[in-house]
Order: structure tokens, then C-alpha cells, then sequence
């Protein structure tokens, strides 16, 4: 059997364990169980629940929002491991001489975020801390290339920015912070696969859980040659990237009842604002839960 991993640049594990395919690592710890590796790359993390229910993929990872939303469309997917918490990952920008204080200040503003993704359940959650609602209060805008851009102008009134974009628009300066992922939610790598997978071959599951593990050792060794790979391959400066890898924890972690109980507060928070269309029992993707409850 073939295990296919789908991999995109926004999950930084699976992206490094991809990148670094020469070396073997997932190959190495499935061959004792007799299967092979393939990766399938595709460039938007939000299809990921989408790509295993139609079996393109077995194993994928994305940040906190898809799998939410993968349930809420009807996938079934299983929840395998979690990364450490990313605090320093991303934040919630505005222009420095902004009159925007708090997270309240937004309300009847225009927010540039990468809908679907852990961003909005950052800028959700924040809003509903406040009393406040993303699909009422606010206007939530996809985030383009030139958000940095119109944030700047003042076009636009906040930006979410991560990554090696965040260092960038940190070193140029004239903007502040107005959240910090770690103040919100603890902005989790989630790692997810077909059910059929998860439940009949758990030792493989738990090979993947390694190699993700063996390539979060190399790029936390190695974070000058992890940012160049990052920098040639998605554009961006290295020493951005480098200041951005060195901000994540590189460690995964097994799903616990408070990863869960987190997901599940997005999950009410999205149906209550409309952002999925049904509600969403996030316990309900684990292996052998049973779902009729």
C-alpha cells in the first residue's frame, strides 16, 4: 500500500518533512510496516478534509479552522497529533498611529485575513471575547498580496499577518500589534487523516506522527537552511524566514481534551456566526468515537 501525504506551504511540519523527502524520513518509518510514501502538494490548506473524503490524500495538516470546517461539510476525518502551541506565529496588525486600541475598536471596520484558515478563528474568537461578531461587526476580507500595502494607506483598518510576512512588516516598522495569536488561541499545527486510515492501521499513524517529529528535529537543528528553502521556494526574504521559524516550537504533540474543548469553542463560535452551517460535534473525529451521540 501507498500512503499519500498531502502537503501545502502553510503547514510548516508537513512542509519541511515534504522538503525534506530526500532524506527518508517518512519512507523509513513506514517501510517496517510495509508501505511506501507519496506526497501530493496542492497550495490551499482549507481542501484538506475535502482531498481525504474523495481519497486523493490519507494524511494531511493544516492549522485549527479546516478541520472545523471539514466536519461541518461532512468529511469524516480523524484527528492524529497536534503541534506544540505557536504564540509568536502570527498577530493581528494596524497602523501604528491608528486610533484602534482594542480588539471592540474594530467594530463596522475592514480586516484582511486568510479566510478558512487559523486566522479566522483567531479574529472570531478575539470578536466574540469582546461581544462583538465576525459576521455581524466586522468586514472580513480574503488578504491579497497588496494587504500590507492597503493597511499602510489605510484602507483597510487591521491585517492578519504570519510568518515570514510578519517579520517583514515588523522590520520595516509603523505598525502595532493589536493581538498576538498567543493572546487569543494557542494557534495549533493539527494533523488529520481518512478514518478508515486512523482506525484499521493506528502503527501507521503513529510512523507519520515520527516523521513529522524527525522533520521538526531538522528544522529546529537547522533554521538558517529550513528559511532558505522557505525563502527560494515561496519568495520572501531568508532572514525573514529564518526569524519566523525560529518563532515556532517544532514539537508535536498527542491530541488532549483541551486542544479539543479549544476546537469546539471555534466550532460554536462559527455555526452561532453563520461562518459553517451546521453544528459541530469536534469530538466526533476521533477514532472510534462514536458518532451517533
Amino acid at each position: 500500500m501507498t500512503i499519500t501525504i498531502g502537503v501545502h506551504s502553510s503547514n510548516p511540519s508537513l512542509y519541511h518533512l515534504y522538503h525534506l523527502s530526500r532524506l527518508g524520513l517518512a519512507q523509513e518509518e513506514l517501510a517496517p510496516f510495509g508501505e511506501s510514501v507519496v506526497f501530493h502538494p496542492y497550495t490551499n490548506g482549507v481542501r484538506t478534509g475535502e482531498l481525504l473524503s474523495r481519497g486523493v490524500i490519507d494524511f494531511g495538516g493544516t492549522g485549527s479552522t479546516p478541520p472545523v470546517t471539514g466536519q461541518a461539510a461532512g468529511h469524516d476525518i480523524v484527528y492524529t497529533a497536534v503541534s506544540a502551541p505557536r504564540p509568536e506565529h502570527g498577530a493581528l496588525l494596524v497602523p501604528e498611529d491608528s486610533p484602534v486600541r482594542t480588539v471592540a475598536d474594530l467594530k463596522g471596520t475592514t480586516v484582511h485575513l486568510a479566510i478558512g484558515s487559523w486566522q479566522t478563528h483567531l479574529v472570531a474568537k478575539a470578536l466574540d471575547d469582546a461581544g462583538l461578531s465576525y459576521a455581524d461587526d466586522i468586514t472580513a476580507v480574503r488578504s491579497t498580496d497588496d494587504s500590507e500595502e492597503l493597511l499602510r494607506t489605510g484602507a483597510i483598518t487591521a491585517w492578519v499577518a504570519q510568518g515570514a510576512q510578519l517579520a517583514a512588516a515588523r522590520r520595516t516598522g509603523g505598525l502595532r500589534t493589536l493581538i498576538r495569536t498567543g493572546d487569543v488561541i494557542t494557534d495549533r499545527s493539527v494533523f488529520f487523516a481518512r478514518r478508515d486510515l486512523a482506525e484499521s492501521r493506528p502503527e501507521v499513524i503513529e510512523a507519520l506522527t515520527r516523521a513529522l517529529q524527525r522533520a521538526d528535529d531538522w528544522a529546529a537543528a537547522h533554521p538558517r537552511a529550513a528559511a532558505e528553502i522557505a525563502a527560494a521556494d515561496l519568495g520572501g526574504s531568508a532572514d525573514d524566514w529564518e526569524t519566523a521559524l525560529r518563532a515556532l516550537p517544532w514539537k508535536i504533540e498527542p491530541v488532549t481534551d483541551a486542544f479539543l474543548a479549544e476546537q469546539q469553542e471555534a466550532a460554536d463560535i462559527f455555526h452561532r456566526t453563520g461562518f459553517i452551517d451546521r453544528p459541530v460535534t469536534v469530538a466526533h473525529a476521533l477514532a472510534g468515537a462514536d458518532r451517533t451521540v
